[in-house]
C-alpha cells in the first residue's frame, strides 16, 4: 500500500472515531443538560472534546442513536418513566385540541423523551389566533414565539409556537395551516417528513408498553 493510501486510510479512521465521540458526548449533553437543539449539541461537544475538524460533525441521526444509547445505558429506570408520563399527557392534550386537528410529534413520539423534554404538538388552523384564543378562554397562561420549519423542496415557513405547561409538563404547540395536514414540515433528524400520531395511535404505543412490561415482569411458564 502506497504511503500517501495509507495516510488516507488512517485519517478516515481518525474521522470515524472523532464523530463516534462527539455523537455520545453530545447525546450527554443532551440527555444532562437537557439541550434539545441538535446542531448546539454537536458544536458544544466538538468543543469540548478539542475537536475541530468539521468532517467529524455527527448527522443528527447518529446523535439520536447515541441519545438512546446513553438512555438505555445511564437511564433505564427514570427515562421510560418520563417517557411514559409525557405520552399519557400528550393523549390529553390531543384530546383537548381536538377542535385543531392536534397531533403529536417529537421526541415523546419517537420515544427519546426524558425529564427535559416537551410535548410537542402540532395544531392546525388557517386564523394563527383561533387557538391562542381557544387557551386563554380556558385560563391557560401562554408565552409565544415564533419557529422556522422546513418543508420540501427547500422551502421555509415561520409559524407561531405556544408553550404553556400543566402538571409540570412542558406543552409546545405549533400552530400550523390546515393544508399541512396533508405534507409534514420536514424532521430535523433525518430530513424526512415528520412523522405525526393522532390520540388513538399514542393510546396504542402506550397500549403495546403495557403488553411489554407485563411479558418482561411474567416468566414465560405463567403466561
Amino acid at each position: 500500500m502506497a504511503r500517501g493510501e495509507h495516510h488516507k486510510i488512517h485519517a478516515q479512521d481518525r474521522t470515524q472515531r472523532h464523530r463516534a465521540l462527539v455523537a455520545q458526548e453530545a447525546a450527554r449533553l443532551m440527555s444532562e443538560h437537557g439541550i434539545r437543539d441538535f446542531h448546539h449539541a454537536k458544536v458544544k461537544a466538538a468543543e469540548r472534546l478539542g475537536i475541530a475538524d468539521t468532517q467529524a460533525l455527527p448527522r443528527n441521526n447518529e446523535i439520536e442513536d447515541a441519545l438512546r444509547e446513553h438512555q438505555r445505558i445511564f437511564k433505564a429506570d427514570s427515562q421510560p418513566q418520563a417517557l411514559r408520563a409525557r405520552r399519557e399527557a400528550a393523549v390529553e392534550a390531543l384530546r383537548f385540541l381536538r377542535g385543531f386537528d392536534a397531533r403529536l410529534v417529537g421526541a415523546v413520539l419517537e420515544g427519546t423523551a426524558d425529564e427535559h423534554s416537551a410535548v410537542c404538538l402540532h395544531v392546525f388552523s388557517d386564523d394563527p389566533e383561533a387557538p391562542v384564543l381557544f387557551l386563554q378562554e380556558q385560563g391557560i397562561p401562554l408565552e409565544t414565539q415564533t419557529r422556522r420549519l422546513r418543508w420540501s423542496g427547500n422551502e421555509q415557513s415561520e409559524h407561531p409556537v405556544l408553550l404553556f405547561g400543566a402538571d409540570g409538563i412542558p406543552f409546545d404547540l405549533t400552530v400550523l395551516p390546515l393544508d399541512a395536514l396533508r405534507q409534514a414540515p420536514l424532521d430535523r433528524v433525518d430530513d424526512r417528513p415528520m412523522r405525526r400520531a393522532t390520540a388513538s395511535m399514542v393510546q396504542a404505543l402506550l397500549a403495546e408498553e403495557d403488553i411489554e412490561a407485563f411479558n418482561a415482569s411474567t416468566p414465560a411458564f405463567d403466561r
